[in-house]
């Protein structure tokens, strides 16, 4: 089913660039302001240039961020910052970072992996995406004509040639090794060997790949595709916007980490405060934890720890402004299948996600879409501690925090064609950018 091939990528010139983490980010969209500005000061080759460069005042049709990208782009192929490899490769690569204070690896294959649109069951995404955001990126593509950032996808299953790789992958020298901005070691191996190559490339004939990040990038792709050929007389089945850059992981890699993404509520009045207080029994079970104002960390544990038990349960935590308790809620037996069961199915009344999304959210709160869709009365964060003390400090009003998403339920959904609410998942860590890219001519 899967068409995954080799590829001449693009690479940093090592050479030239002495160290990968001076060069490289995470993905677009996990960067913030700050971030973004300390990534153009670290080195004038850093490809958030590329990915997210910063804006002007004086920006207009023919000079902004995406004219620009380009021509840094350009700038850096002719000057040899950035060069193609000879033959078509595969990449394999290894991440080793900790989680809680344990220590993981995570292989993954970059390659590139034939566009089909998400009907054809052969490529299926599992998260709903913004109309804006791929606006934007495909004003980026259409300027720079390149993949900067491969896409996160998951297969499942064994692939015999890739797992024999990834064992002698440990005892040999990697042909890029270093330590990224996070402090996680970096690997990559060169696959060019052609037997091999054919052997991983039948091997992928018969499976399915999940999106597990980069659904906006993936989208876009489709969407330059048919922009290239309606404008391109040469257009045709080799045409390389008919294939885009992914990183591909397996389901069972032990490395392979999802992080929950808790919720951090703005702009809720004291009114909708206590009003939550007073609603919420009717949909919930819930369970106060207090804490002792000489020992909050105390009952923090015990919150944290109440809420990770029997987590094949649906259990939400919740925190609110100036309130010395914590909450864990849980909807009362059949409440899920009473209220959505004519228009949502078990898979998806399952997730913790929709639960707050569709109970908590919209029932209890009286969100609307366009409330849900609002970035300025709803944040994210992947940590327990962080998300606490937002709340803690006054920064936010409410805090949802959440068990993570199952691997098996991110299969499942995505398996019947359904889309699961947004941030539904946090795969850790994210696909680092600038390891390898891929041209679109």
């Amino acid at each position: 089913m899967a068409n995954v091939i080799p590829f001449k990528g693009i690479i940093y010139n090592p050479q030239k660039i002495g160290d990968l983490a001076e060069v490289t980010t995470p993905p677009y969209d996990v960067i913030n302001k700050e971030e973004q500005v300390n990534f153009h000061n670290r080195h004038p080759q850093n490809i958030i240039r590329l990915i997210l460069g910063s804006e002007t005042k004086e920006d207009n049709e023919n000079n902004n961020r995406y004219t620009r990208a380009a021509a840094f782009f350009n700038k850096w192929l002719s000057e040899e910052i950035l060069i193609a490899d000879k033959s078509p490769v595969f990449y394999l690569t290894a991440i080793d970072f900790p989680v809680d204070g344990k220590m993981f690896r995570r292989f993954g294959l970059t390659a590139l992996v034939g566009l089909e649109p998400f009907e054809k069951g052969i490529i299926l995404p599992h998260e709903k995406t913004y109309s804006k955001t791929k606006s934007e990126r495909l004003k980026l593509m259409k300027a720079c004509h390149a993949n900067f950032s491969p896409i996160f996808s998951l297969y499942s299953g064994k692939i015999d040639a890739l797992n024999i790789l990834e064992k002698k992958a440990s005892e040999s020298p990697a042909d890029s090794d270093f330590i990224d901005g996070k402090g996680h070691r970096q690997r990559l191996w060169m696959i060019n060997d052609a037997n091999i190559q054919k052997s991983i490339s039948s091997e992928f004939n018969d499976k399915i790949l999940y999106i597990a990040d980069g659904h906006h990038r993936y989208e876009t792709a489709l969407n330059y595709r048919e922009w290239v050929s309606k404008n391109n007389p040469d257009f045709s089945p080799a045409h390389p916007a008919n294939f885009i850059m992914m990183f591909i992981c397996s389901m069972e890699d032990p490395g392979l980490i999802i992080l929950p993404a808790h919720r951090l509520l703005s702009g809720i009045d004291n009114q909708k405060l206590s009003g939550f207080l007073q609603k919420a029994p009717e949909y919930f079970d819930i369970t106060e934890i207090v804490a002792d104002k000489n020992d909050t960390e105390k009952a923090k544990a015990l919150f944290i720890s109440s809420l990770r038990k029997e987590e094949s349960k649906n259990k939400i935590g919740v925190m609110l402004k100036n309130s010395n308790s914590f909450y864990i809620i849980s909807p009362k037996p059949g409440v899920m299948k009473d209220n959505f069961g004519n228009e949502l199915s078990e898979s998806l009344m399952d997730l913790d996600v929709t639960v707050l999304t569709r109970l908590i959210l919209t029932e209890v709160l009286g969100f609307d879409q366009a409330g849900l869709d609002n970035e300025n009365l709803i944040s994210y964060s992947s940590s327990d501690k962080e998300a606490m003390e937002n709340i803690i400090s006054g920064e936010y009003d409410m805090a949802f925090i959440l068990n993570p998403t199952k691997i098996e339920q991110v299969q499942r959904v995505a398996g019947e064609g359904l889309i699961m609410p947004r941030k539904s998942t946090y795969f850790y860590p994210k696909v680092i950018t600038g390891q390898v890219m891929n041209k679109l001519f």
